[in-house]
């Protein structure tokens, strides 16, 4: 009887046991990856995110994946998993100081962290239950150093489970919206200064928005100018040494308006940062002839050159593999007519830039100017070029080590050799930020100066690079410009595959904000033939491009950051400051995940004397381009989880 006993309850466990589901496991990396979020370069299975095989403290690995800092991953559990196991830890490949932080959250709470690892540490162990769990996070963070270094590897990572797969799901993006209104109204646009040198080659777009048609007349300019009303640009030879002050009026249906703008030949290039298009983000080394003209086109077809747009620069990719027997560069057969191209551009008013380096070959492995300085500034200014982007890639073969006066040397030299051809050519330096190129820079002939390193569209990398720009600022100013790289929003790709940026709608209005505070050369890096509304929205606000436009020329500092809020202000040339009140969340690691589409707005207070001003203040909003209203002591702000408020605020006199 109790042999009969024992075993009706062993069958009742089993049958209980087998109603609950057997334990099952997913690798991580059977699930759709194209989610994970990866700081810099691409996620691979299998594989570091270099595409080596994945090695951690000297012992190689065959599954996991291989991701970079900062590292984001929401997978929808359901409930019915039971753990996470695998092993963590920092790639070989990766480069000193690398250091990062592996944590597991799940439904806003850190279920484990790994605490800071180091390139060399032995690779840790992972094993966090997850009952009740609804949804999982995997999270890579660079452990508060240079995330250029941080190579992150998820080894055998894996869910065990019952009953429900676990499945992908995104990190949750709001639907994009449209905060600048539209207005008929004619309005003239752009900087109201220009830089040229005496008797150059000079060409400007007068930029002029308005419901069409538009009359646009130009008076007062100086002898060597003129109008053409057909593409609204001024041409001709730059006068002498001077400030000339002409008139744009422009006229439609809706009214009348004028601006005066003045011409300064003696004061160097770029007295204000660039504004223009480049093609690196968006097409790599699949750069061609028909894409580089596409994006002029649609420069002027969607109205961006109306904005003030202006350059349209080609990355690498477009150099020949082979010099000719002269050392003469050419470009490849993807460019069989780069003075055609060059003139074609010019003829819509815009402006050309190129690219090379001053080492043996481009990054992309094709031909660099080293050794050939002077014959390739003749090359350029022959084919019309008004803009070059030097990047150091392979000079790093060159130079004895990284002391100033050799990171100085290339600069020097080529800046030397555009000096010696008769053409407004402006110099941007690309050499991510060495010897803290922004004290240098200006000496060395560079009118803007890359600060950091290559950008993604994600948050980390975004706000990585521009929420760390303070320490630059004041070396900012006309004609000598920080430059934090290029914009990531629209469709980017690096290659011919493009797809719509990863940042959210809230993330890419703080993108643009932050850049228009900083003064930072504005290049679009997305396919300008597939801009939706809501991009173009974000590139033509002219308000926000005033901020980055004005004259002063001064960058933006950070005045607070509190409990994941901080705050930037910009004086500007009327006594007014521009002011971004920034939401980062807190950096506990829970706040970096968008967990739902909740709006998780944060209250702020902000009061004249945390300004440095005093009495009642007028405030407007930049974005909607609407006055909030005049304030005695303080106002109240209501900024998004990453997203942003940029005000214009003035004293009431």
């Amino acid at each position: 009887m109790k042999i009969k006993m024992g075993f009706a309850i062993l069958v009742a466990g089993l049958l209980l046991s087998g109603c609950s589901g057997s334990k099952n496991v997913i690798y991580v990396d059977q699930l759709d990856l194209k989610q994970m979020e990866s700081g810099w370069g691409q996620n691979h299975i299998g594989k570091s995110v270099d595409g080596n095989p994945l090695k951690i403290a000297g012992k190689t690995f065959e599954r996991g994946i291989g991701t970079h800092a900062v590292s984001k991953f929401l997978v929808k559990i359901g409930g019915s998993a039971e753990s996470f196991d695998g092993l963590v830890g920092i790639d070989d490949e990766s480069s000193k100081p690398g250091t990062v932080e592996f944590m597991i959250l799940g439904d806003r709470k850190v279920l484990w962290r790994s605490g800071i690892i180091k390139k060399g540490d032995i690779a840790k162990e992972v094993h966090v239950s997850l009952k009740g769990v609804d949804k999982m996070a995997m999270l890579v963070t660079d452990g508060g150093d240079d995330i250029n270094y941080d190579h992150a590897d998820w080894i055998n990572a894996r869910i065990t489970y019952r009953d429900i797969a676990p499945t992908v799901t995104s990190l949750v993006q709001k639907e994009p919206y449209v905060l600048t209104p539209q207005n008929s109204k004619p309005r003239i646009n752009g900087a109201s200064i220009i830089g040229a040198k005496p008797h150059h080659d000079f060409i400007f777009r007068v930029p002029v928005s308005g419901k069409a048609p538009l009359k646009v007349v130009v008076s007062g300019l100086p002898t060597g100018l003129v109008f053409d009303a057909k593409n609204r640009s001024i041409s001709g030879k730059a006068p002498a040494s001077g400030v000339y002050e002409f008139t744009v009026n422009a006229e439609n249906s809706e009214g009348s308006v004028s601006k005066k703008i003045a011409i300064r030949t003696d004061n160097g290039l770029s007295l204000t940062p660039p504004l223009g298009w480049n093609s690196w983000n968006c097409w790599g080394l699949s750069v061609d002839q028909n894409k580089v003209k596409a994006a002029a086109d649609a420069m002027v077809s969607s109205g961006l050159a109306d904005h003030g747009w202006t350059y349209i620069n080609i990355d690498d990719g477009w150099e020949a593999a082979e010099r000719t027997k002269d050392g003469v560069l050419l470009a490849n057969e993807k460019f069989p007519d780069m003075k055609s191209l060059t003139d074609y551009i010019h003829s819509l008013g815009l402006r050309m830039g190129i690219y090379s380096s001053p080492g043996p070959k481009t990054c992309g492995g094709f031909q660099a100017s080293y050794q050939n300085e002077l014959s390739d500034a003749r090359t350029w200014s022959k084919w019309g070029i008004d803009y070059v982007k030097y990047d150091w890639c392979s000079y790093g073969q060159i130079a004895k080590d990284q002391s100033l006066p050799e990171l100085k040397k290339p600069y020097q030299l080529m800046r030397k050799m555009l000096n010696q051809v008769d053409r407004d050519i402006v110099f941007s330096l690309c050499q991510y930020g060495m010897g803290n190129v922004w004290e240098w820079g200006g000496e060395v002939g560079g009118n803007l100066w890359r600060t950091t390193g290559d950008i993604t569209d994600s948050w980390n990398s975004m706000a990585g690079i521009g929420f760390a720009q303070s320490k630059s600022s004041s070396f900012a100013h006309p004609g000598n410009w920080n430059d934090p790289d290029m914009l990531v929003v629209g469709k980017v790709g690096w290659g011919p595959s493009l797809h719509p940026s990863h940042l959210t709608p809230d993330e890419q209005y703080t993108h643009i904000s932050l850049w228009a505070l900083l003064a930072s050369p504005l290049l679009i890096g997305c396919d300008m033939t597939q801009m939706d509304p809501f991009t173009l929205n974000l590139l033509t606000n002219d308000e926000v491009l005033e901020i980055n436009q004005d004259p002063l020329g001064k960058q933006a500092k950070q005045i607070s950051n509190k409990d994941g809020i901080q705050i930037w202000t910009k004086p500007l040339s009327d006594g007014s400051l521009a002011v971004g009140i920034f939401n980062l969340g807190s950096d506990n690691g829970i706040e970096t995940i968008r967990w739902d589409d909740q709006p998780n707005l944060q209250k702020v207070s902000l009061s004249a004397t945390d300004l440095a001003l005093t009495g009642k203040l007028k405030v407007r909003d930049a974005w909607r381009q609407s006055d909030i209203g005049e304030f005695d002591g303080s106002f109240e702000a209501q900024v998004p989880f990453h997203g942003v408020v940029l005000y214009r605020i003035s004293p009431v006199k």
